[in-house]
């Protein structure tokens, strides 16, 4: 299908059609391969556009373009509040280009535009917001010493260095900005590679960081595989930190390529987050609420709650709830506003979701509804929910990424939590109840790095987001993750 068929404007179609270029330095780029990968419309299955396949080449030439604005251009002798106000102004224009760059992302990941519209957008112009205004108060502390003698003690909050920010197919624009908002605030200079099948939004964002009026080399971006280009840049002796977001896995493989010259490593990675309701749960809050929380973005999302643990005394209505309202999602290709539930990214992401439910079938789950692909073009799965799992079932234990949900009754809450907590994850929960004693009693209980309370999927530029366990490293919003991207030096005079 070519993309003059698709509901997309003239602004987003002709980015699209336009000839995509890597962003180093300050300048537009081809590959120095000269290669290039196909950009796909998860909803069609046809290629739309193509960008830059870097190597090891193009990775090292973009982090000496960091190195360099860092240590030689304007960057590093900026005022603080000057920063600040770049940041402000990227989000100025990303507000500006609310709609074009909504469409985009619709149609490079295949998420209902609505989403887009209400979740990626407001989000990055929020998070760029925030991180302005701690450009100017990254302050040090002087202290109190113990030792005899006339001395002054006090410490400075400095920039790591050369950032690479390593983003996911899942939030492309949001995340390469939640990810660079912060290192930029506090004076780094940053590398982003989106991921090879979601490329588009972060090469626009590009063009609007270029239009902001960033010096050249402080943000720079290249595609390709990430085997290839995302394999070099955590390897590269010239950064100084990474951050990466995607699976447990590709984190490993990270850990493992950082200890070179034993980088900063902040990681978000994989999920397999429980929800909780308790038998007084609010009913017309809690169905929609935990329907929504595996549902929306179709799974695709690392916070998801994709296991269901509910009272055997509501179970059957909850379930027969969240089923209810999986039946009522309208599916369809991610332009058209209609749209509720969009396809998976890929052909390789509808294989991997299929698999999980067929495993689940042959090891004796029971599936309620949903459980099969919807069309032969694109790359779309009906919305499913499964009873009948037990701990040791792929499908109940491992991260689908996909809008598959595991239902478990319980009677006994202590066993609840212990089930909740049963896992190589800790990324994010949810409680669900009227009794607000009972819900701040288990939110303590929940090895998780965020716990919600009668809502799920939170997010916000102040709220620390981060996992326990294999879930990752670091925090990735609030002043934590200023703190991520600074090195805190103390100085010492005798007086």
């Amino acid at each position: 299908m070519d993309i003059a068929d698709l509901n997309i404007g003239a602004e987003a179609s002709a980015f699209v059609r336009g000839m995509q270029a890597n962003f180093i330095g300050g300048s537009w780029k081809a590959a120095q391969s000269g290669a290039t990968l196909p950009v796909i419309d998860p909803g069609t299955g046809s290629e739309v556009a193509a960008i830059p396949a870097c190597g090891a080449a193009d990775v090292d030439e973009a982090v000496r373009a960091a190195r360099a604005a860092l240590e030689m251009g304007p960057w590093g002798r900026m005022p603080a509040a000057d920063r600040g106000k770049l940041l402000w102004k990227l989000a100025d224009l990303i507000d500006q280009k609310a709609e074009e760059l909504a469409q985009i992302e619709s149609l490079d990941t295949g998420r209902p535009i609505f989403e887009c519209r209400i979740v990626d957008i407001p989000g990055s112009v929020q998070m760029l917001r925030y991180m302005a205004g701690w450009a100017s108060k990254i302050n040090g502390e002087t202290m109190q010493l113990g030792v005899p003698g006339t001395l002054h003690a006090y410490t400075v909050r400095e920039p790591v260095g050369v950032v690479a920010v390593i983003v996911p197919w899942n939030y492309p624009l949001e995340l390469a900005v939640w990810r660079t908002a912060p290192a930029l605030a506090a004076g780094c200079t940053v590398i982003i590679k989106p991921a090879e099948n979601t490329s588009l939004s972060t090469l626009r964002l590009a063009q609007l960081i270029e239009d902001a009026g960033f010096p050249p080399g402080v943000v720079n971006v290249v595609t390709g595989y990430g085997e290839e280009a995302g394999a070099a840049l955590a390897a590269h002796p010239g950064v100084d930190a990474i951050s990466f977001t995607g699976s447990t896995e590709t984190g490993r493989a990270i850990v493992h390529a950082a200890a070179g010259n034993f980088k900063r490593v902040f990681l978000e990675l994989g999920g397999k987050s429980p929800a909780i309701v308790l038998p007084d749960a609010d009913l017309d809050v809690t169905i929609p609420g935990v329907a929504g929380s595996i549902f929306f973005s179709s799974g695709q999302v690392c916070t998801a709650g994709s296991r269901l643990f509910v009272h055997e005394a509501i179970f059957d209505r909850v379930v027969e709830g969240v089923a209810g309202v999986a039946k009522s999602l309208k599916i369809g290709h991610g332009l058209d506003s209609a749209t509720q539930l969009g396809p998976l990214v890929s052909a390789v992401q509808l294989d991997r979701v299929m698999g999980y439910v067929e495993a689940g079938r042959r090891d004796g789950a029971r599936i309620v509804t949903g459980g099969a692909r919807v069309g032969n073009a694109g790359y779309f799965i009906e919305p499913t929910v499964v009873v009948d799992t037990a701990p040791t079932m792929s499908i109940y234990r491992e991260e689908v990424f996909g809008p598959v949900l595991c239902a478990v009754p319980f009677s006994d809450i202590d066993a609840a939590v212990a089930a909740a907590n049963d896992s190589i994850y800790g990324l994010h929960a949810s409680v669900w109840t009227q009794n607000l004693k009972a819900a701040h009693q288990i939110a303590g209980r929940i090895k998780s790095g965020n716990v919600c309370i009668n809502t799920h999927n939170f997010f916000d530029p102040a709220f620390p987001m981060g996992g326990y366990k294999q879930s990752g490293w670091g925090r990735a919003s609030g002043f934590a993750a200023i703190e991520h991207y600074t090195e805190v030096k103390g100085i010492v005079a005798r007086l």
